[in-house]
C-alpha cells in the first residue's frame, strides 16, 4: 500500500522592488549612469533633475483614486551626502585587444570573404591572446551566423596571417605555439635557433624542467643551456594581456573615496556620474486629473492604470537608488572602521582578518548583501585604488594566540620563496616548517593552496640552473 507523504515548505519570494535593489546594488559606479539612462528612456514618469524648493515644500491634496495614496509630487532622489572631491584618480582609455587586431586586419589586402573570416577568428581570441575555440567550431559559427561555408584549411591560412600581428604570439592555440610564434618573429640568433629546437622537439622536458635530458640530447654545455633557458623565459606567455590589462584598468572608476584628513576619516560615495532623479510633475498632475474625472470609461481607466504603473515604477527606482547609496555607504563605513589602521597608514601588515560575516553582523545585513557590494566595488584611498575584496581575508592562528590575516601569511610565504636558493627551491613541507618557525600554525595543504593562489609553481618547476 502506497503511503502519501505531505510536506510543507516555506519559500521566500522577492518583491519587484527587492529584485530591482539587488540588481542596482551589484552595478559598479562606472555602469550606474548607463542603467539610469536606460530607465529614463523607458519610463516617462521619471525625469532627470532636482525639484524646486517651493515644489518640495508644498503639501499635496489627497488623491481620490481608490487604493492609491502615494504622494508622487515632489518625490526625488537626493543622496544628502557631501560633494565628492574633485581629485579622482584619472584613468586613461586605451583600445581593446580586438580593436587593435581588427585595425591590423584592415591593413591586409584581403577579399571581403577573407575579412569576414578574419573578423570571426579575431572575435574568438580571448583576452590573454589565445584562440582556444576549435577551428571546426569556428567553421560552424561562420556557416550558421554569416552563411559562409569554409573549412579548417582556409581558416588555418588566415589565422597564420593574424599570428603575424602585434603583439607577438597572438592567436596561438597553446603555450608551445605562442612561444614559437614569438621566436619566429624575433631576430635569428644561435639562442633563438636552439630555443626553437627545444620547444618543437623537447617541449615536455622543457615544461617539466628536465634540463639534464635536454642537455644530453642536444649535447650542449651548462652555459649554453642557461642562456637559452633565460631567452625562452623572457618571452610573454600571455601576449594579449599587454593590451587587455591596460584596457581593463582604463575603466576602473572608484565607487568610494576615503581619505584621512586632520585626524578624521572622510568617506564619500562617488556618484558624480549618477544624475539626480525626480518624479515627472506632468505625470503626477495627469494622475490627479484622471482620478478626479467624472468620466470613468474604459479608455480613461486604462490610461489611469498606465500612469499609475509608470509612477509606481519611477518611485520604486528612486527608492532603490537611495537604498543602494545608503547600503554602499554603510558597508564602506564598516570596512573602514574594521580596517582603520590600514586606511591611516596604508601598511598592508595592519590589515586584520575580516570575513563577510564580520561586516554583515556589524551593519545588521545579510552576508549576501555584503558580498554583492564587495564583489564589484572599489575604493580610492590615499595610497591607491583597491577592490573591496582586497580587505577581506581569513585568519590563521599564531603561537601568540592572535589571528594573522591570510594575506599576511601569503606575503611571508612569498618572501620565503623569493629568498630561497634557486637551484634548490623549498618544497611545501619545508615551507610549512619555515612558516611554523615564524609562529604561523599552518598545514602543508594550506601552504600549497596559498602558493597556488599566488601563482607560484611547485619546487620542481621553480628550479633554475
Amino acid at each position: 500500500m502506497q503511503k502519501l507523504v505531505l510536506s510543507q515548505s516555506i519559500q521566500q519570494r522577492l518583491s519587484p522592488q527587492q529584485i530591482q535593489f539587488i540588481k542596482l546594488l551589484q552595478i559598479p559606479t562606472a555602469e550606474l549612469a548607463q542603467r539610469i539612462e536606460e530607465e529614463l528612456e523607458i519610463n516617462p514618469a521619471l525625469e532627470e533633475g532636482k525639484e524646486k524648493e517651493e515644489f518640495e515644500e508644498t503639501p499635496l491634496e489627497d488623491l481620490d483614486y481608490q487604493d492609491y495614496d502615494d504622494d508622487y509630487r515632489g518625490y526625488k532622489m537626493s543622496d544628502g551626502y557631501q560633494d565628492e572631491p574633485k581629485e579622482i584618480m584619472p584613468v586613461i582609455s586605451t583600445e581593446s585587444l580586438q580593436e587593435s587586431l581588427l585595425q591590423q586586419l584592415g591593413f591586409l589586402q584581403l577579399s571581403e570573404r577573407e575579412t569576414l573570416i578574419g573578423t570571426q577568428l579575431i572575435g574568438s581570441i580571448e583576452d590573454d591572446g589565445y584562440i582556444r575555440r576549435p577551428l571546426r567550431s569556428i567553421c560552424n559559427d561562420l556557416a550558421f551566423g554569416q552563411n559562409i561555408y569554409t573549412n579548417e584549411e582556409e581558416l588555418e591560412g588566415i589565422l597564420r596571417k593574424i599570428q603575424k600581428f602585434e603583439p607577438a604570439g597572438i592567436g596561438a592555440r597553446d603555450l608551445k605555439e605562442c612561444l614559437i610564434l614569438q621566436i619566429e618573429k624575433g631576430a635569428n640568433t644561435k639562442e633563438s635557433n636552439l630555443a626553437l629546437i627545444i620547444l618543437e622537439d623537447y617541449f615536455e622536458e622543457f615544461s617539466k624542467k628536465h634540463f639534464d635530458k635536454i642537455q644530453k640530447k642536444l649535447n650542449i654545455d651548462d652555459e649554453t643551456l642557461k642562456s637559452v633557458f633565460q631567452y625562452i623565459t623572457r618571452l610573454n606567455p600571455k601576449p594579449g594581456n599587454m593590451i587587455s590589462t591596460q584596457n581593463n584598468v582604463a575603466y576602473l572608476i572608484p565607487d568610494f573615496i576615503v581619505s584621512y584628513v586632520n585626524g578624521k576619516m572622510e568617506i564619500v560615495l562617488n556618484s558624480k556620474n549618477a544624475p539626480d532623479l525626480k518624479i515627472s510633475k506632468s505625470f503626477s498632475e495627469m494622475l490627479d486629473t484622471y482620478s478626479k474625472s467624472d468620466k470613468q470609461n474604459k479608455q480613461i481607466k486604462e490610461t489611469l492604470t498606465f500612469v499609475k504603473q509608470k509612477l509606481d515604477a519611477a518611485k520604486w527606482f528612486i527608492d532603490a537608488i537611495k537604498q543602494r547609496q545608503q547600503t554602499l555607504l554603510k558597508t564602506m563605513e564598516a570596512i573602514v572602521d574594521f580596517q582603520f589602521n590600514f586606511f591611516v597608514e596604508g601598511d598592508e601588515s595592519k590589515l586584520k582578518p575580516m570575513i563577510l560575516k564580520d561586516i554583515a553582523d556589524k551593519i545588521d545585513m545579510d552576508i549576501s548583501t555584503v558580498s554583492r557590494v564587495a564583489n564589484s566595488k572599489s575604493v580610492q584611498t590615499d595610497f591607491g585604488i583597491y577592490p573591496l575584496k582586497y580587505f577581506f581575508s581569513e585568519g590563521i592562528s599564531t603561537e601568540s594566540g592572535e589571528d594573522a590575516s591570510s594575506r599576511e601569511v601569503k606575503n611571508t610565504l612569498k618572501a620565503l620563496i623569493d629568498e630561497e636558493e634557486k637551484s634548490a627551491p623549498h618544497s611545501d613541507d619545508k615551507l610549512e616548517k619555515l612558516l611554523k618557525a615564524k609562529g604561523y600554525n599552518i598545514a602543508r595543504r594550506t601552504v600549497a593552496k596559498y602558493r597556488e593562489q599566488l601563482g607560484i609553481p611547485v619546487a620542481r618547476l621553480r628550479k633554475q640552473i
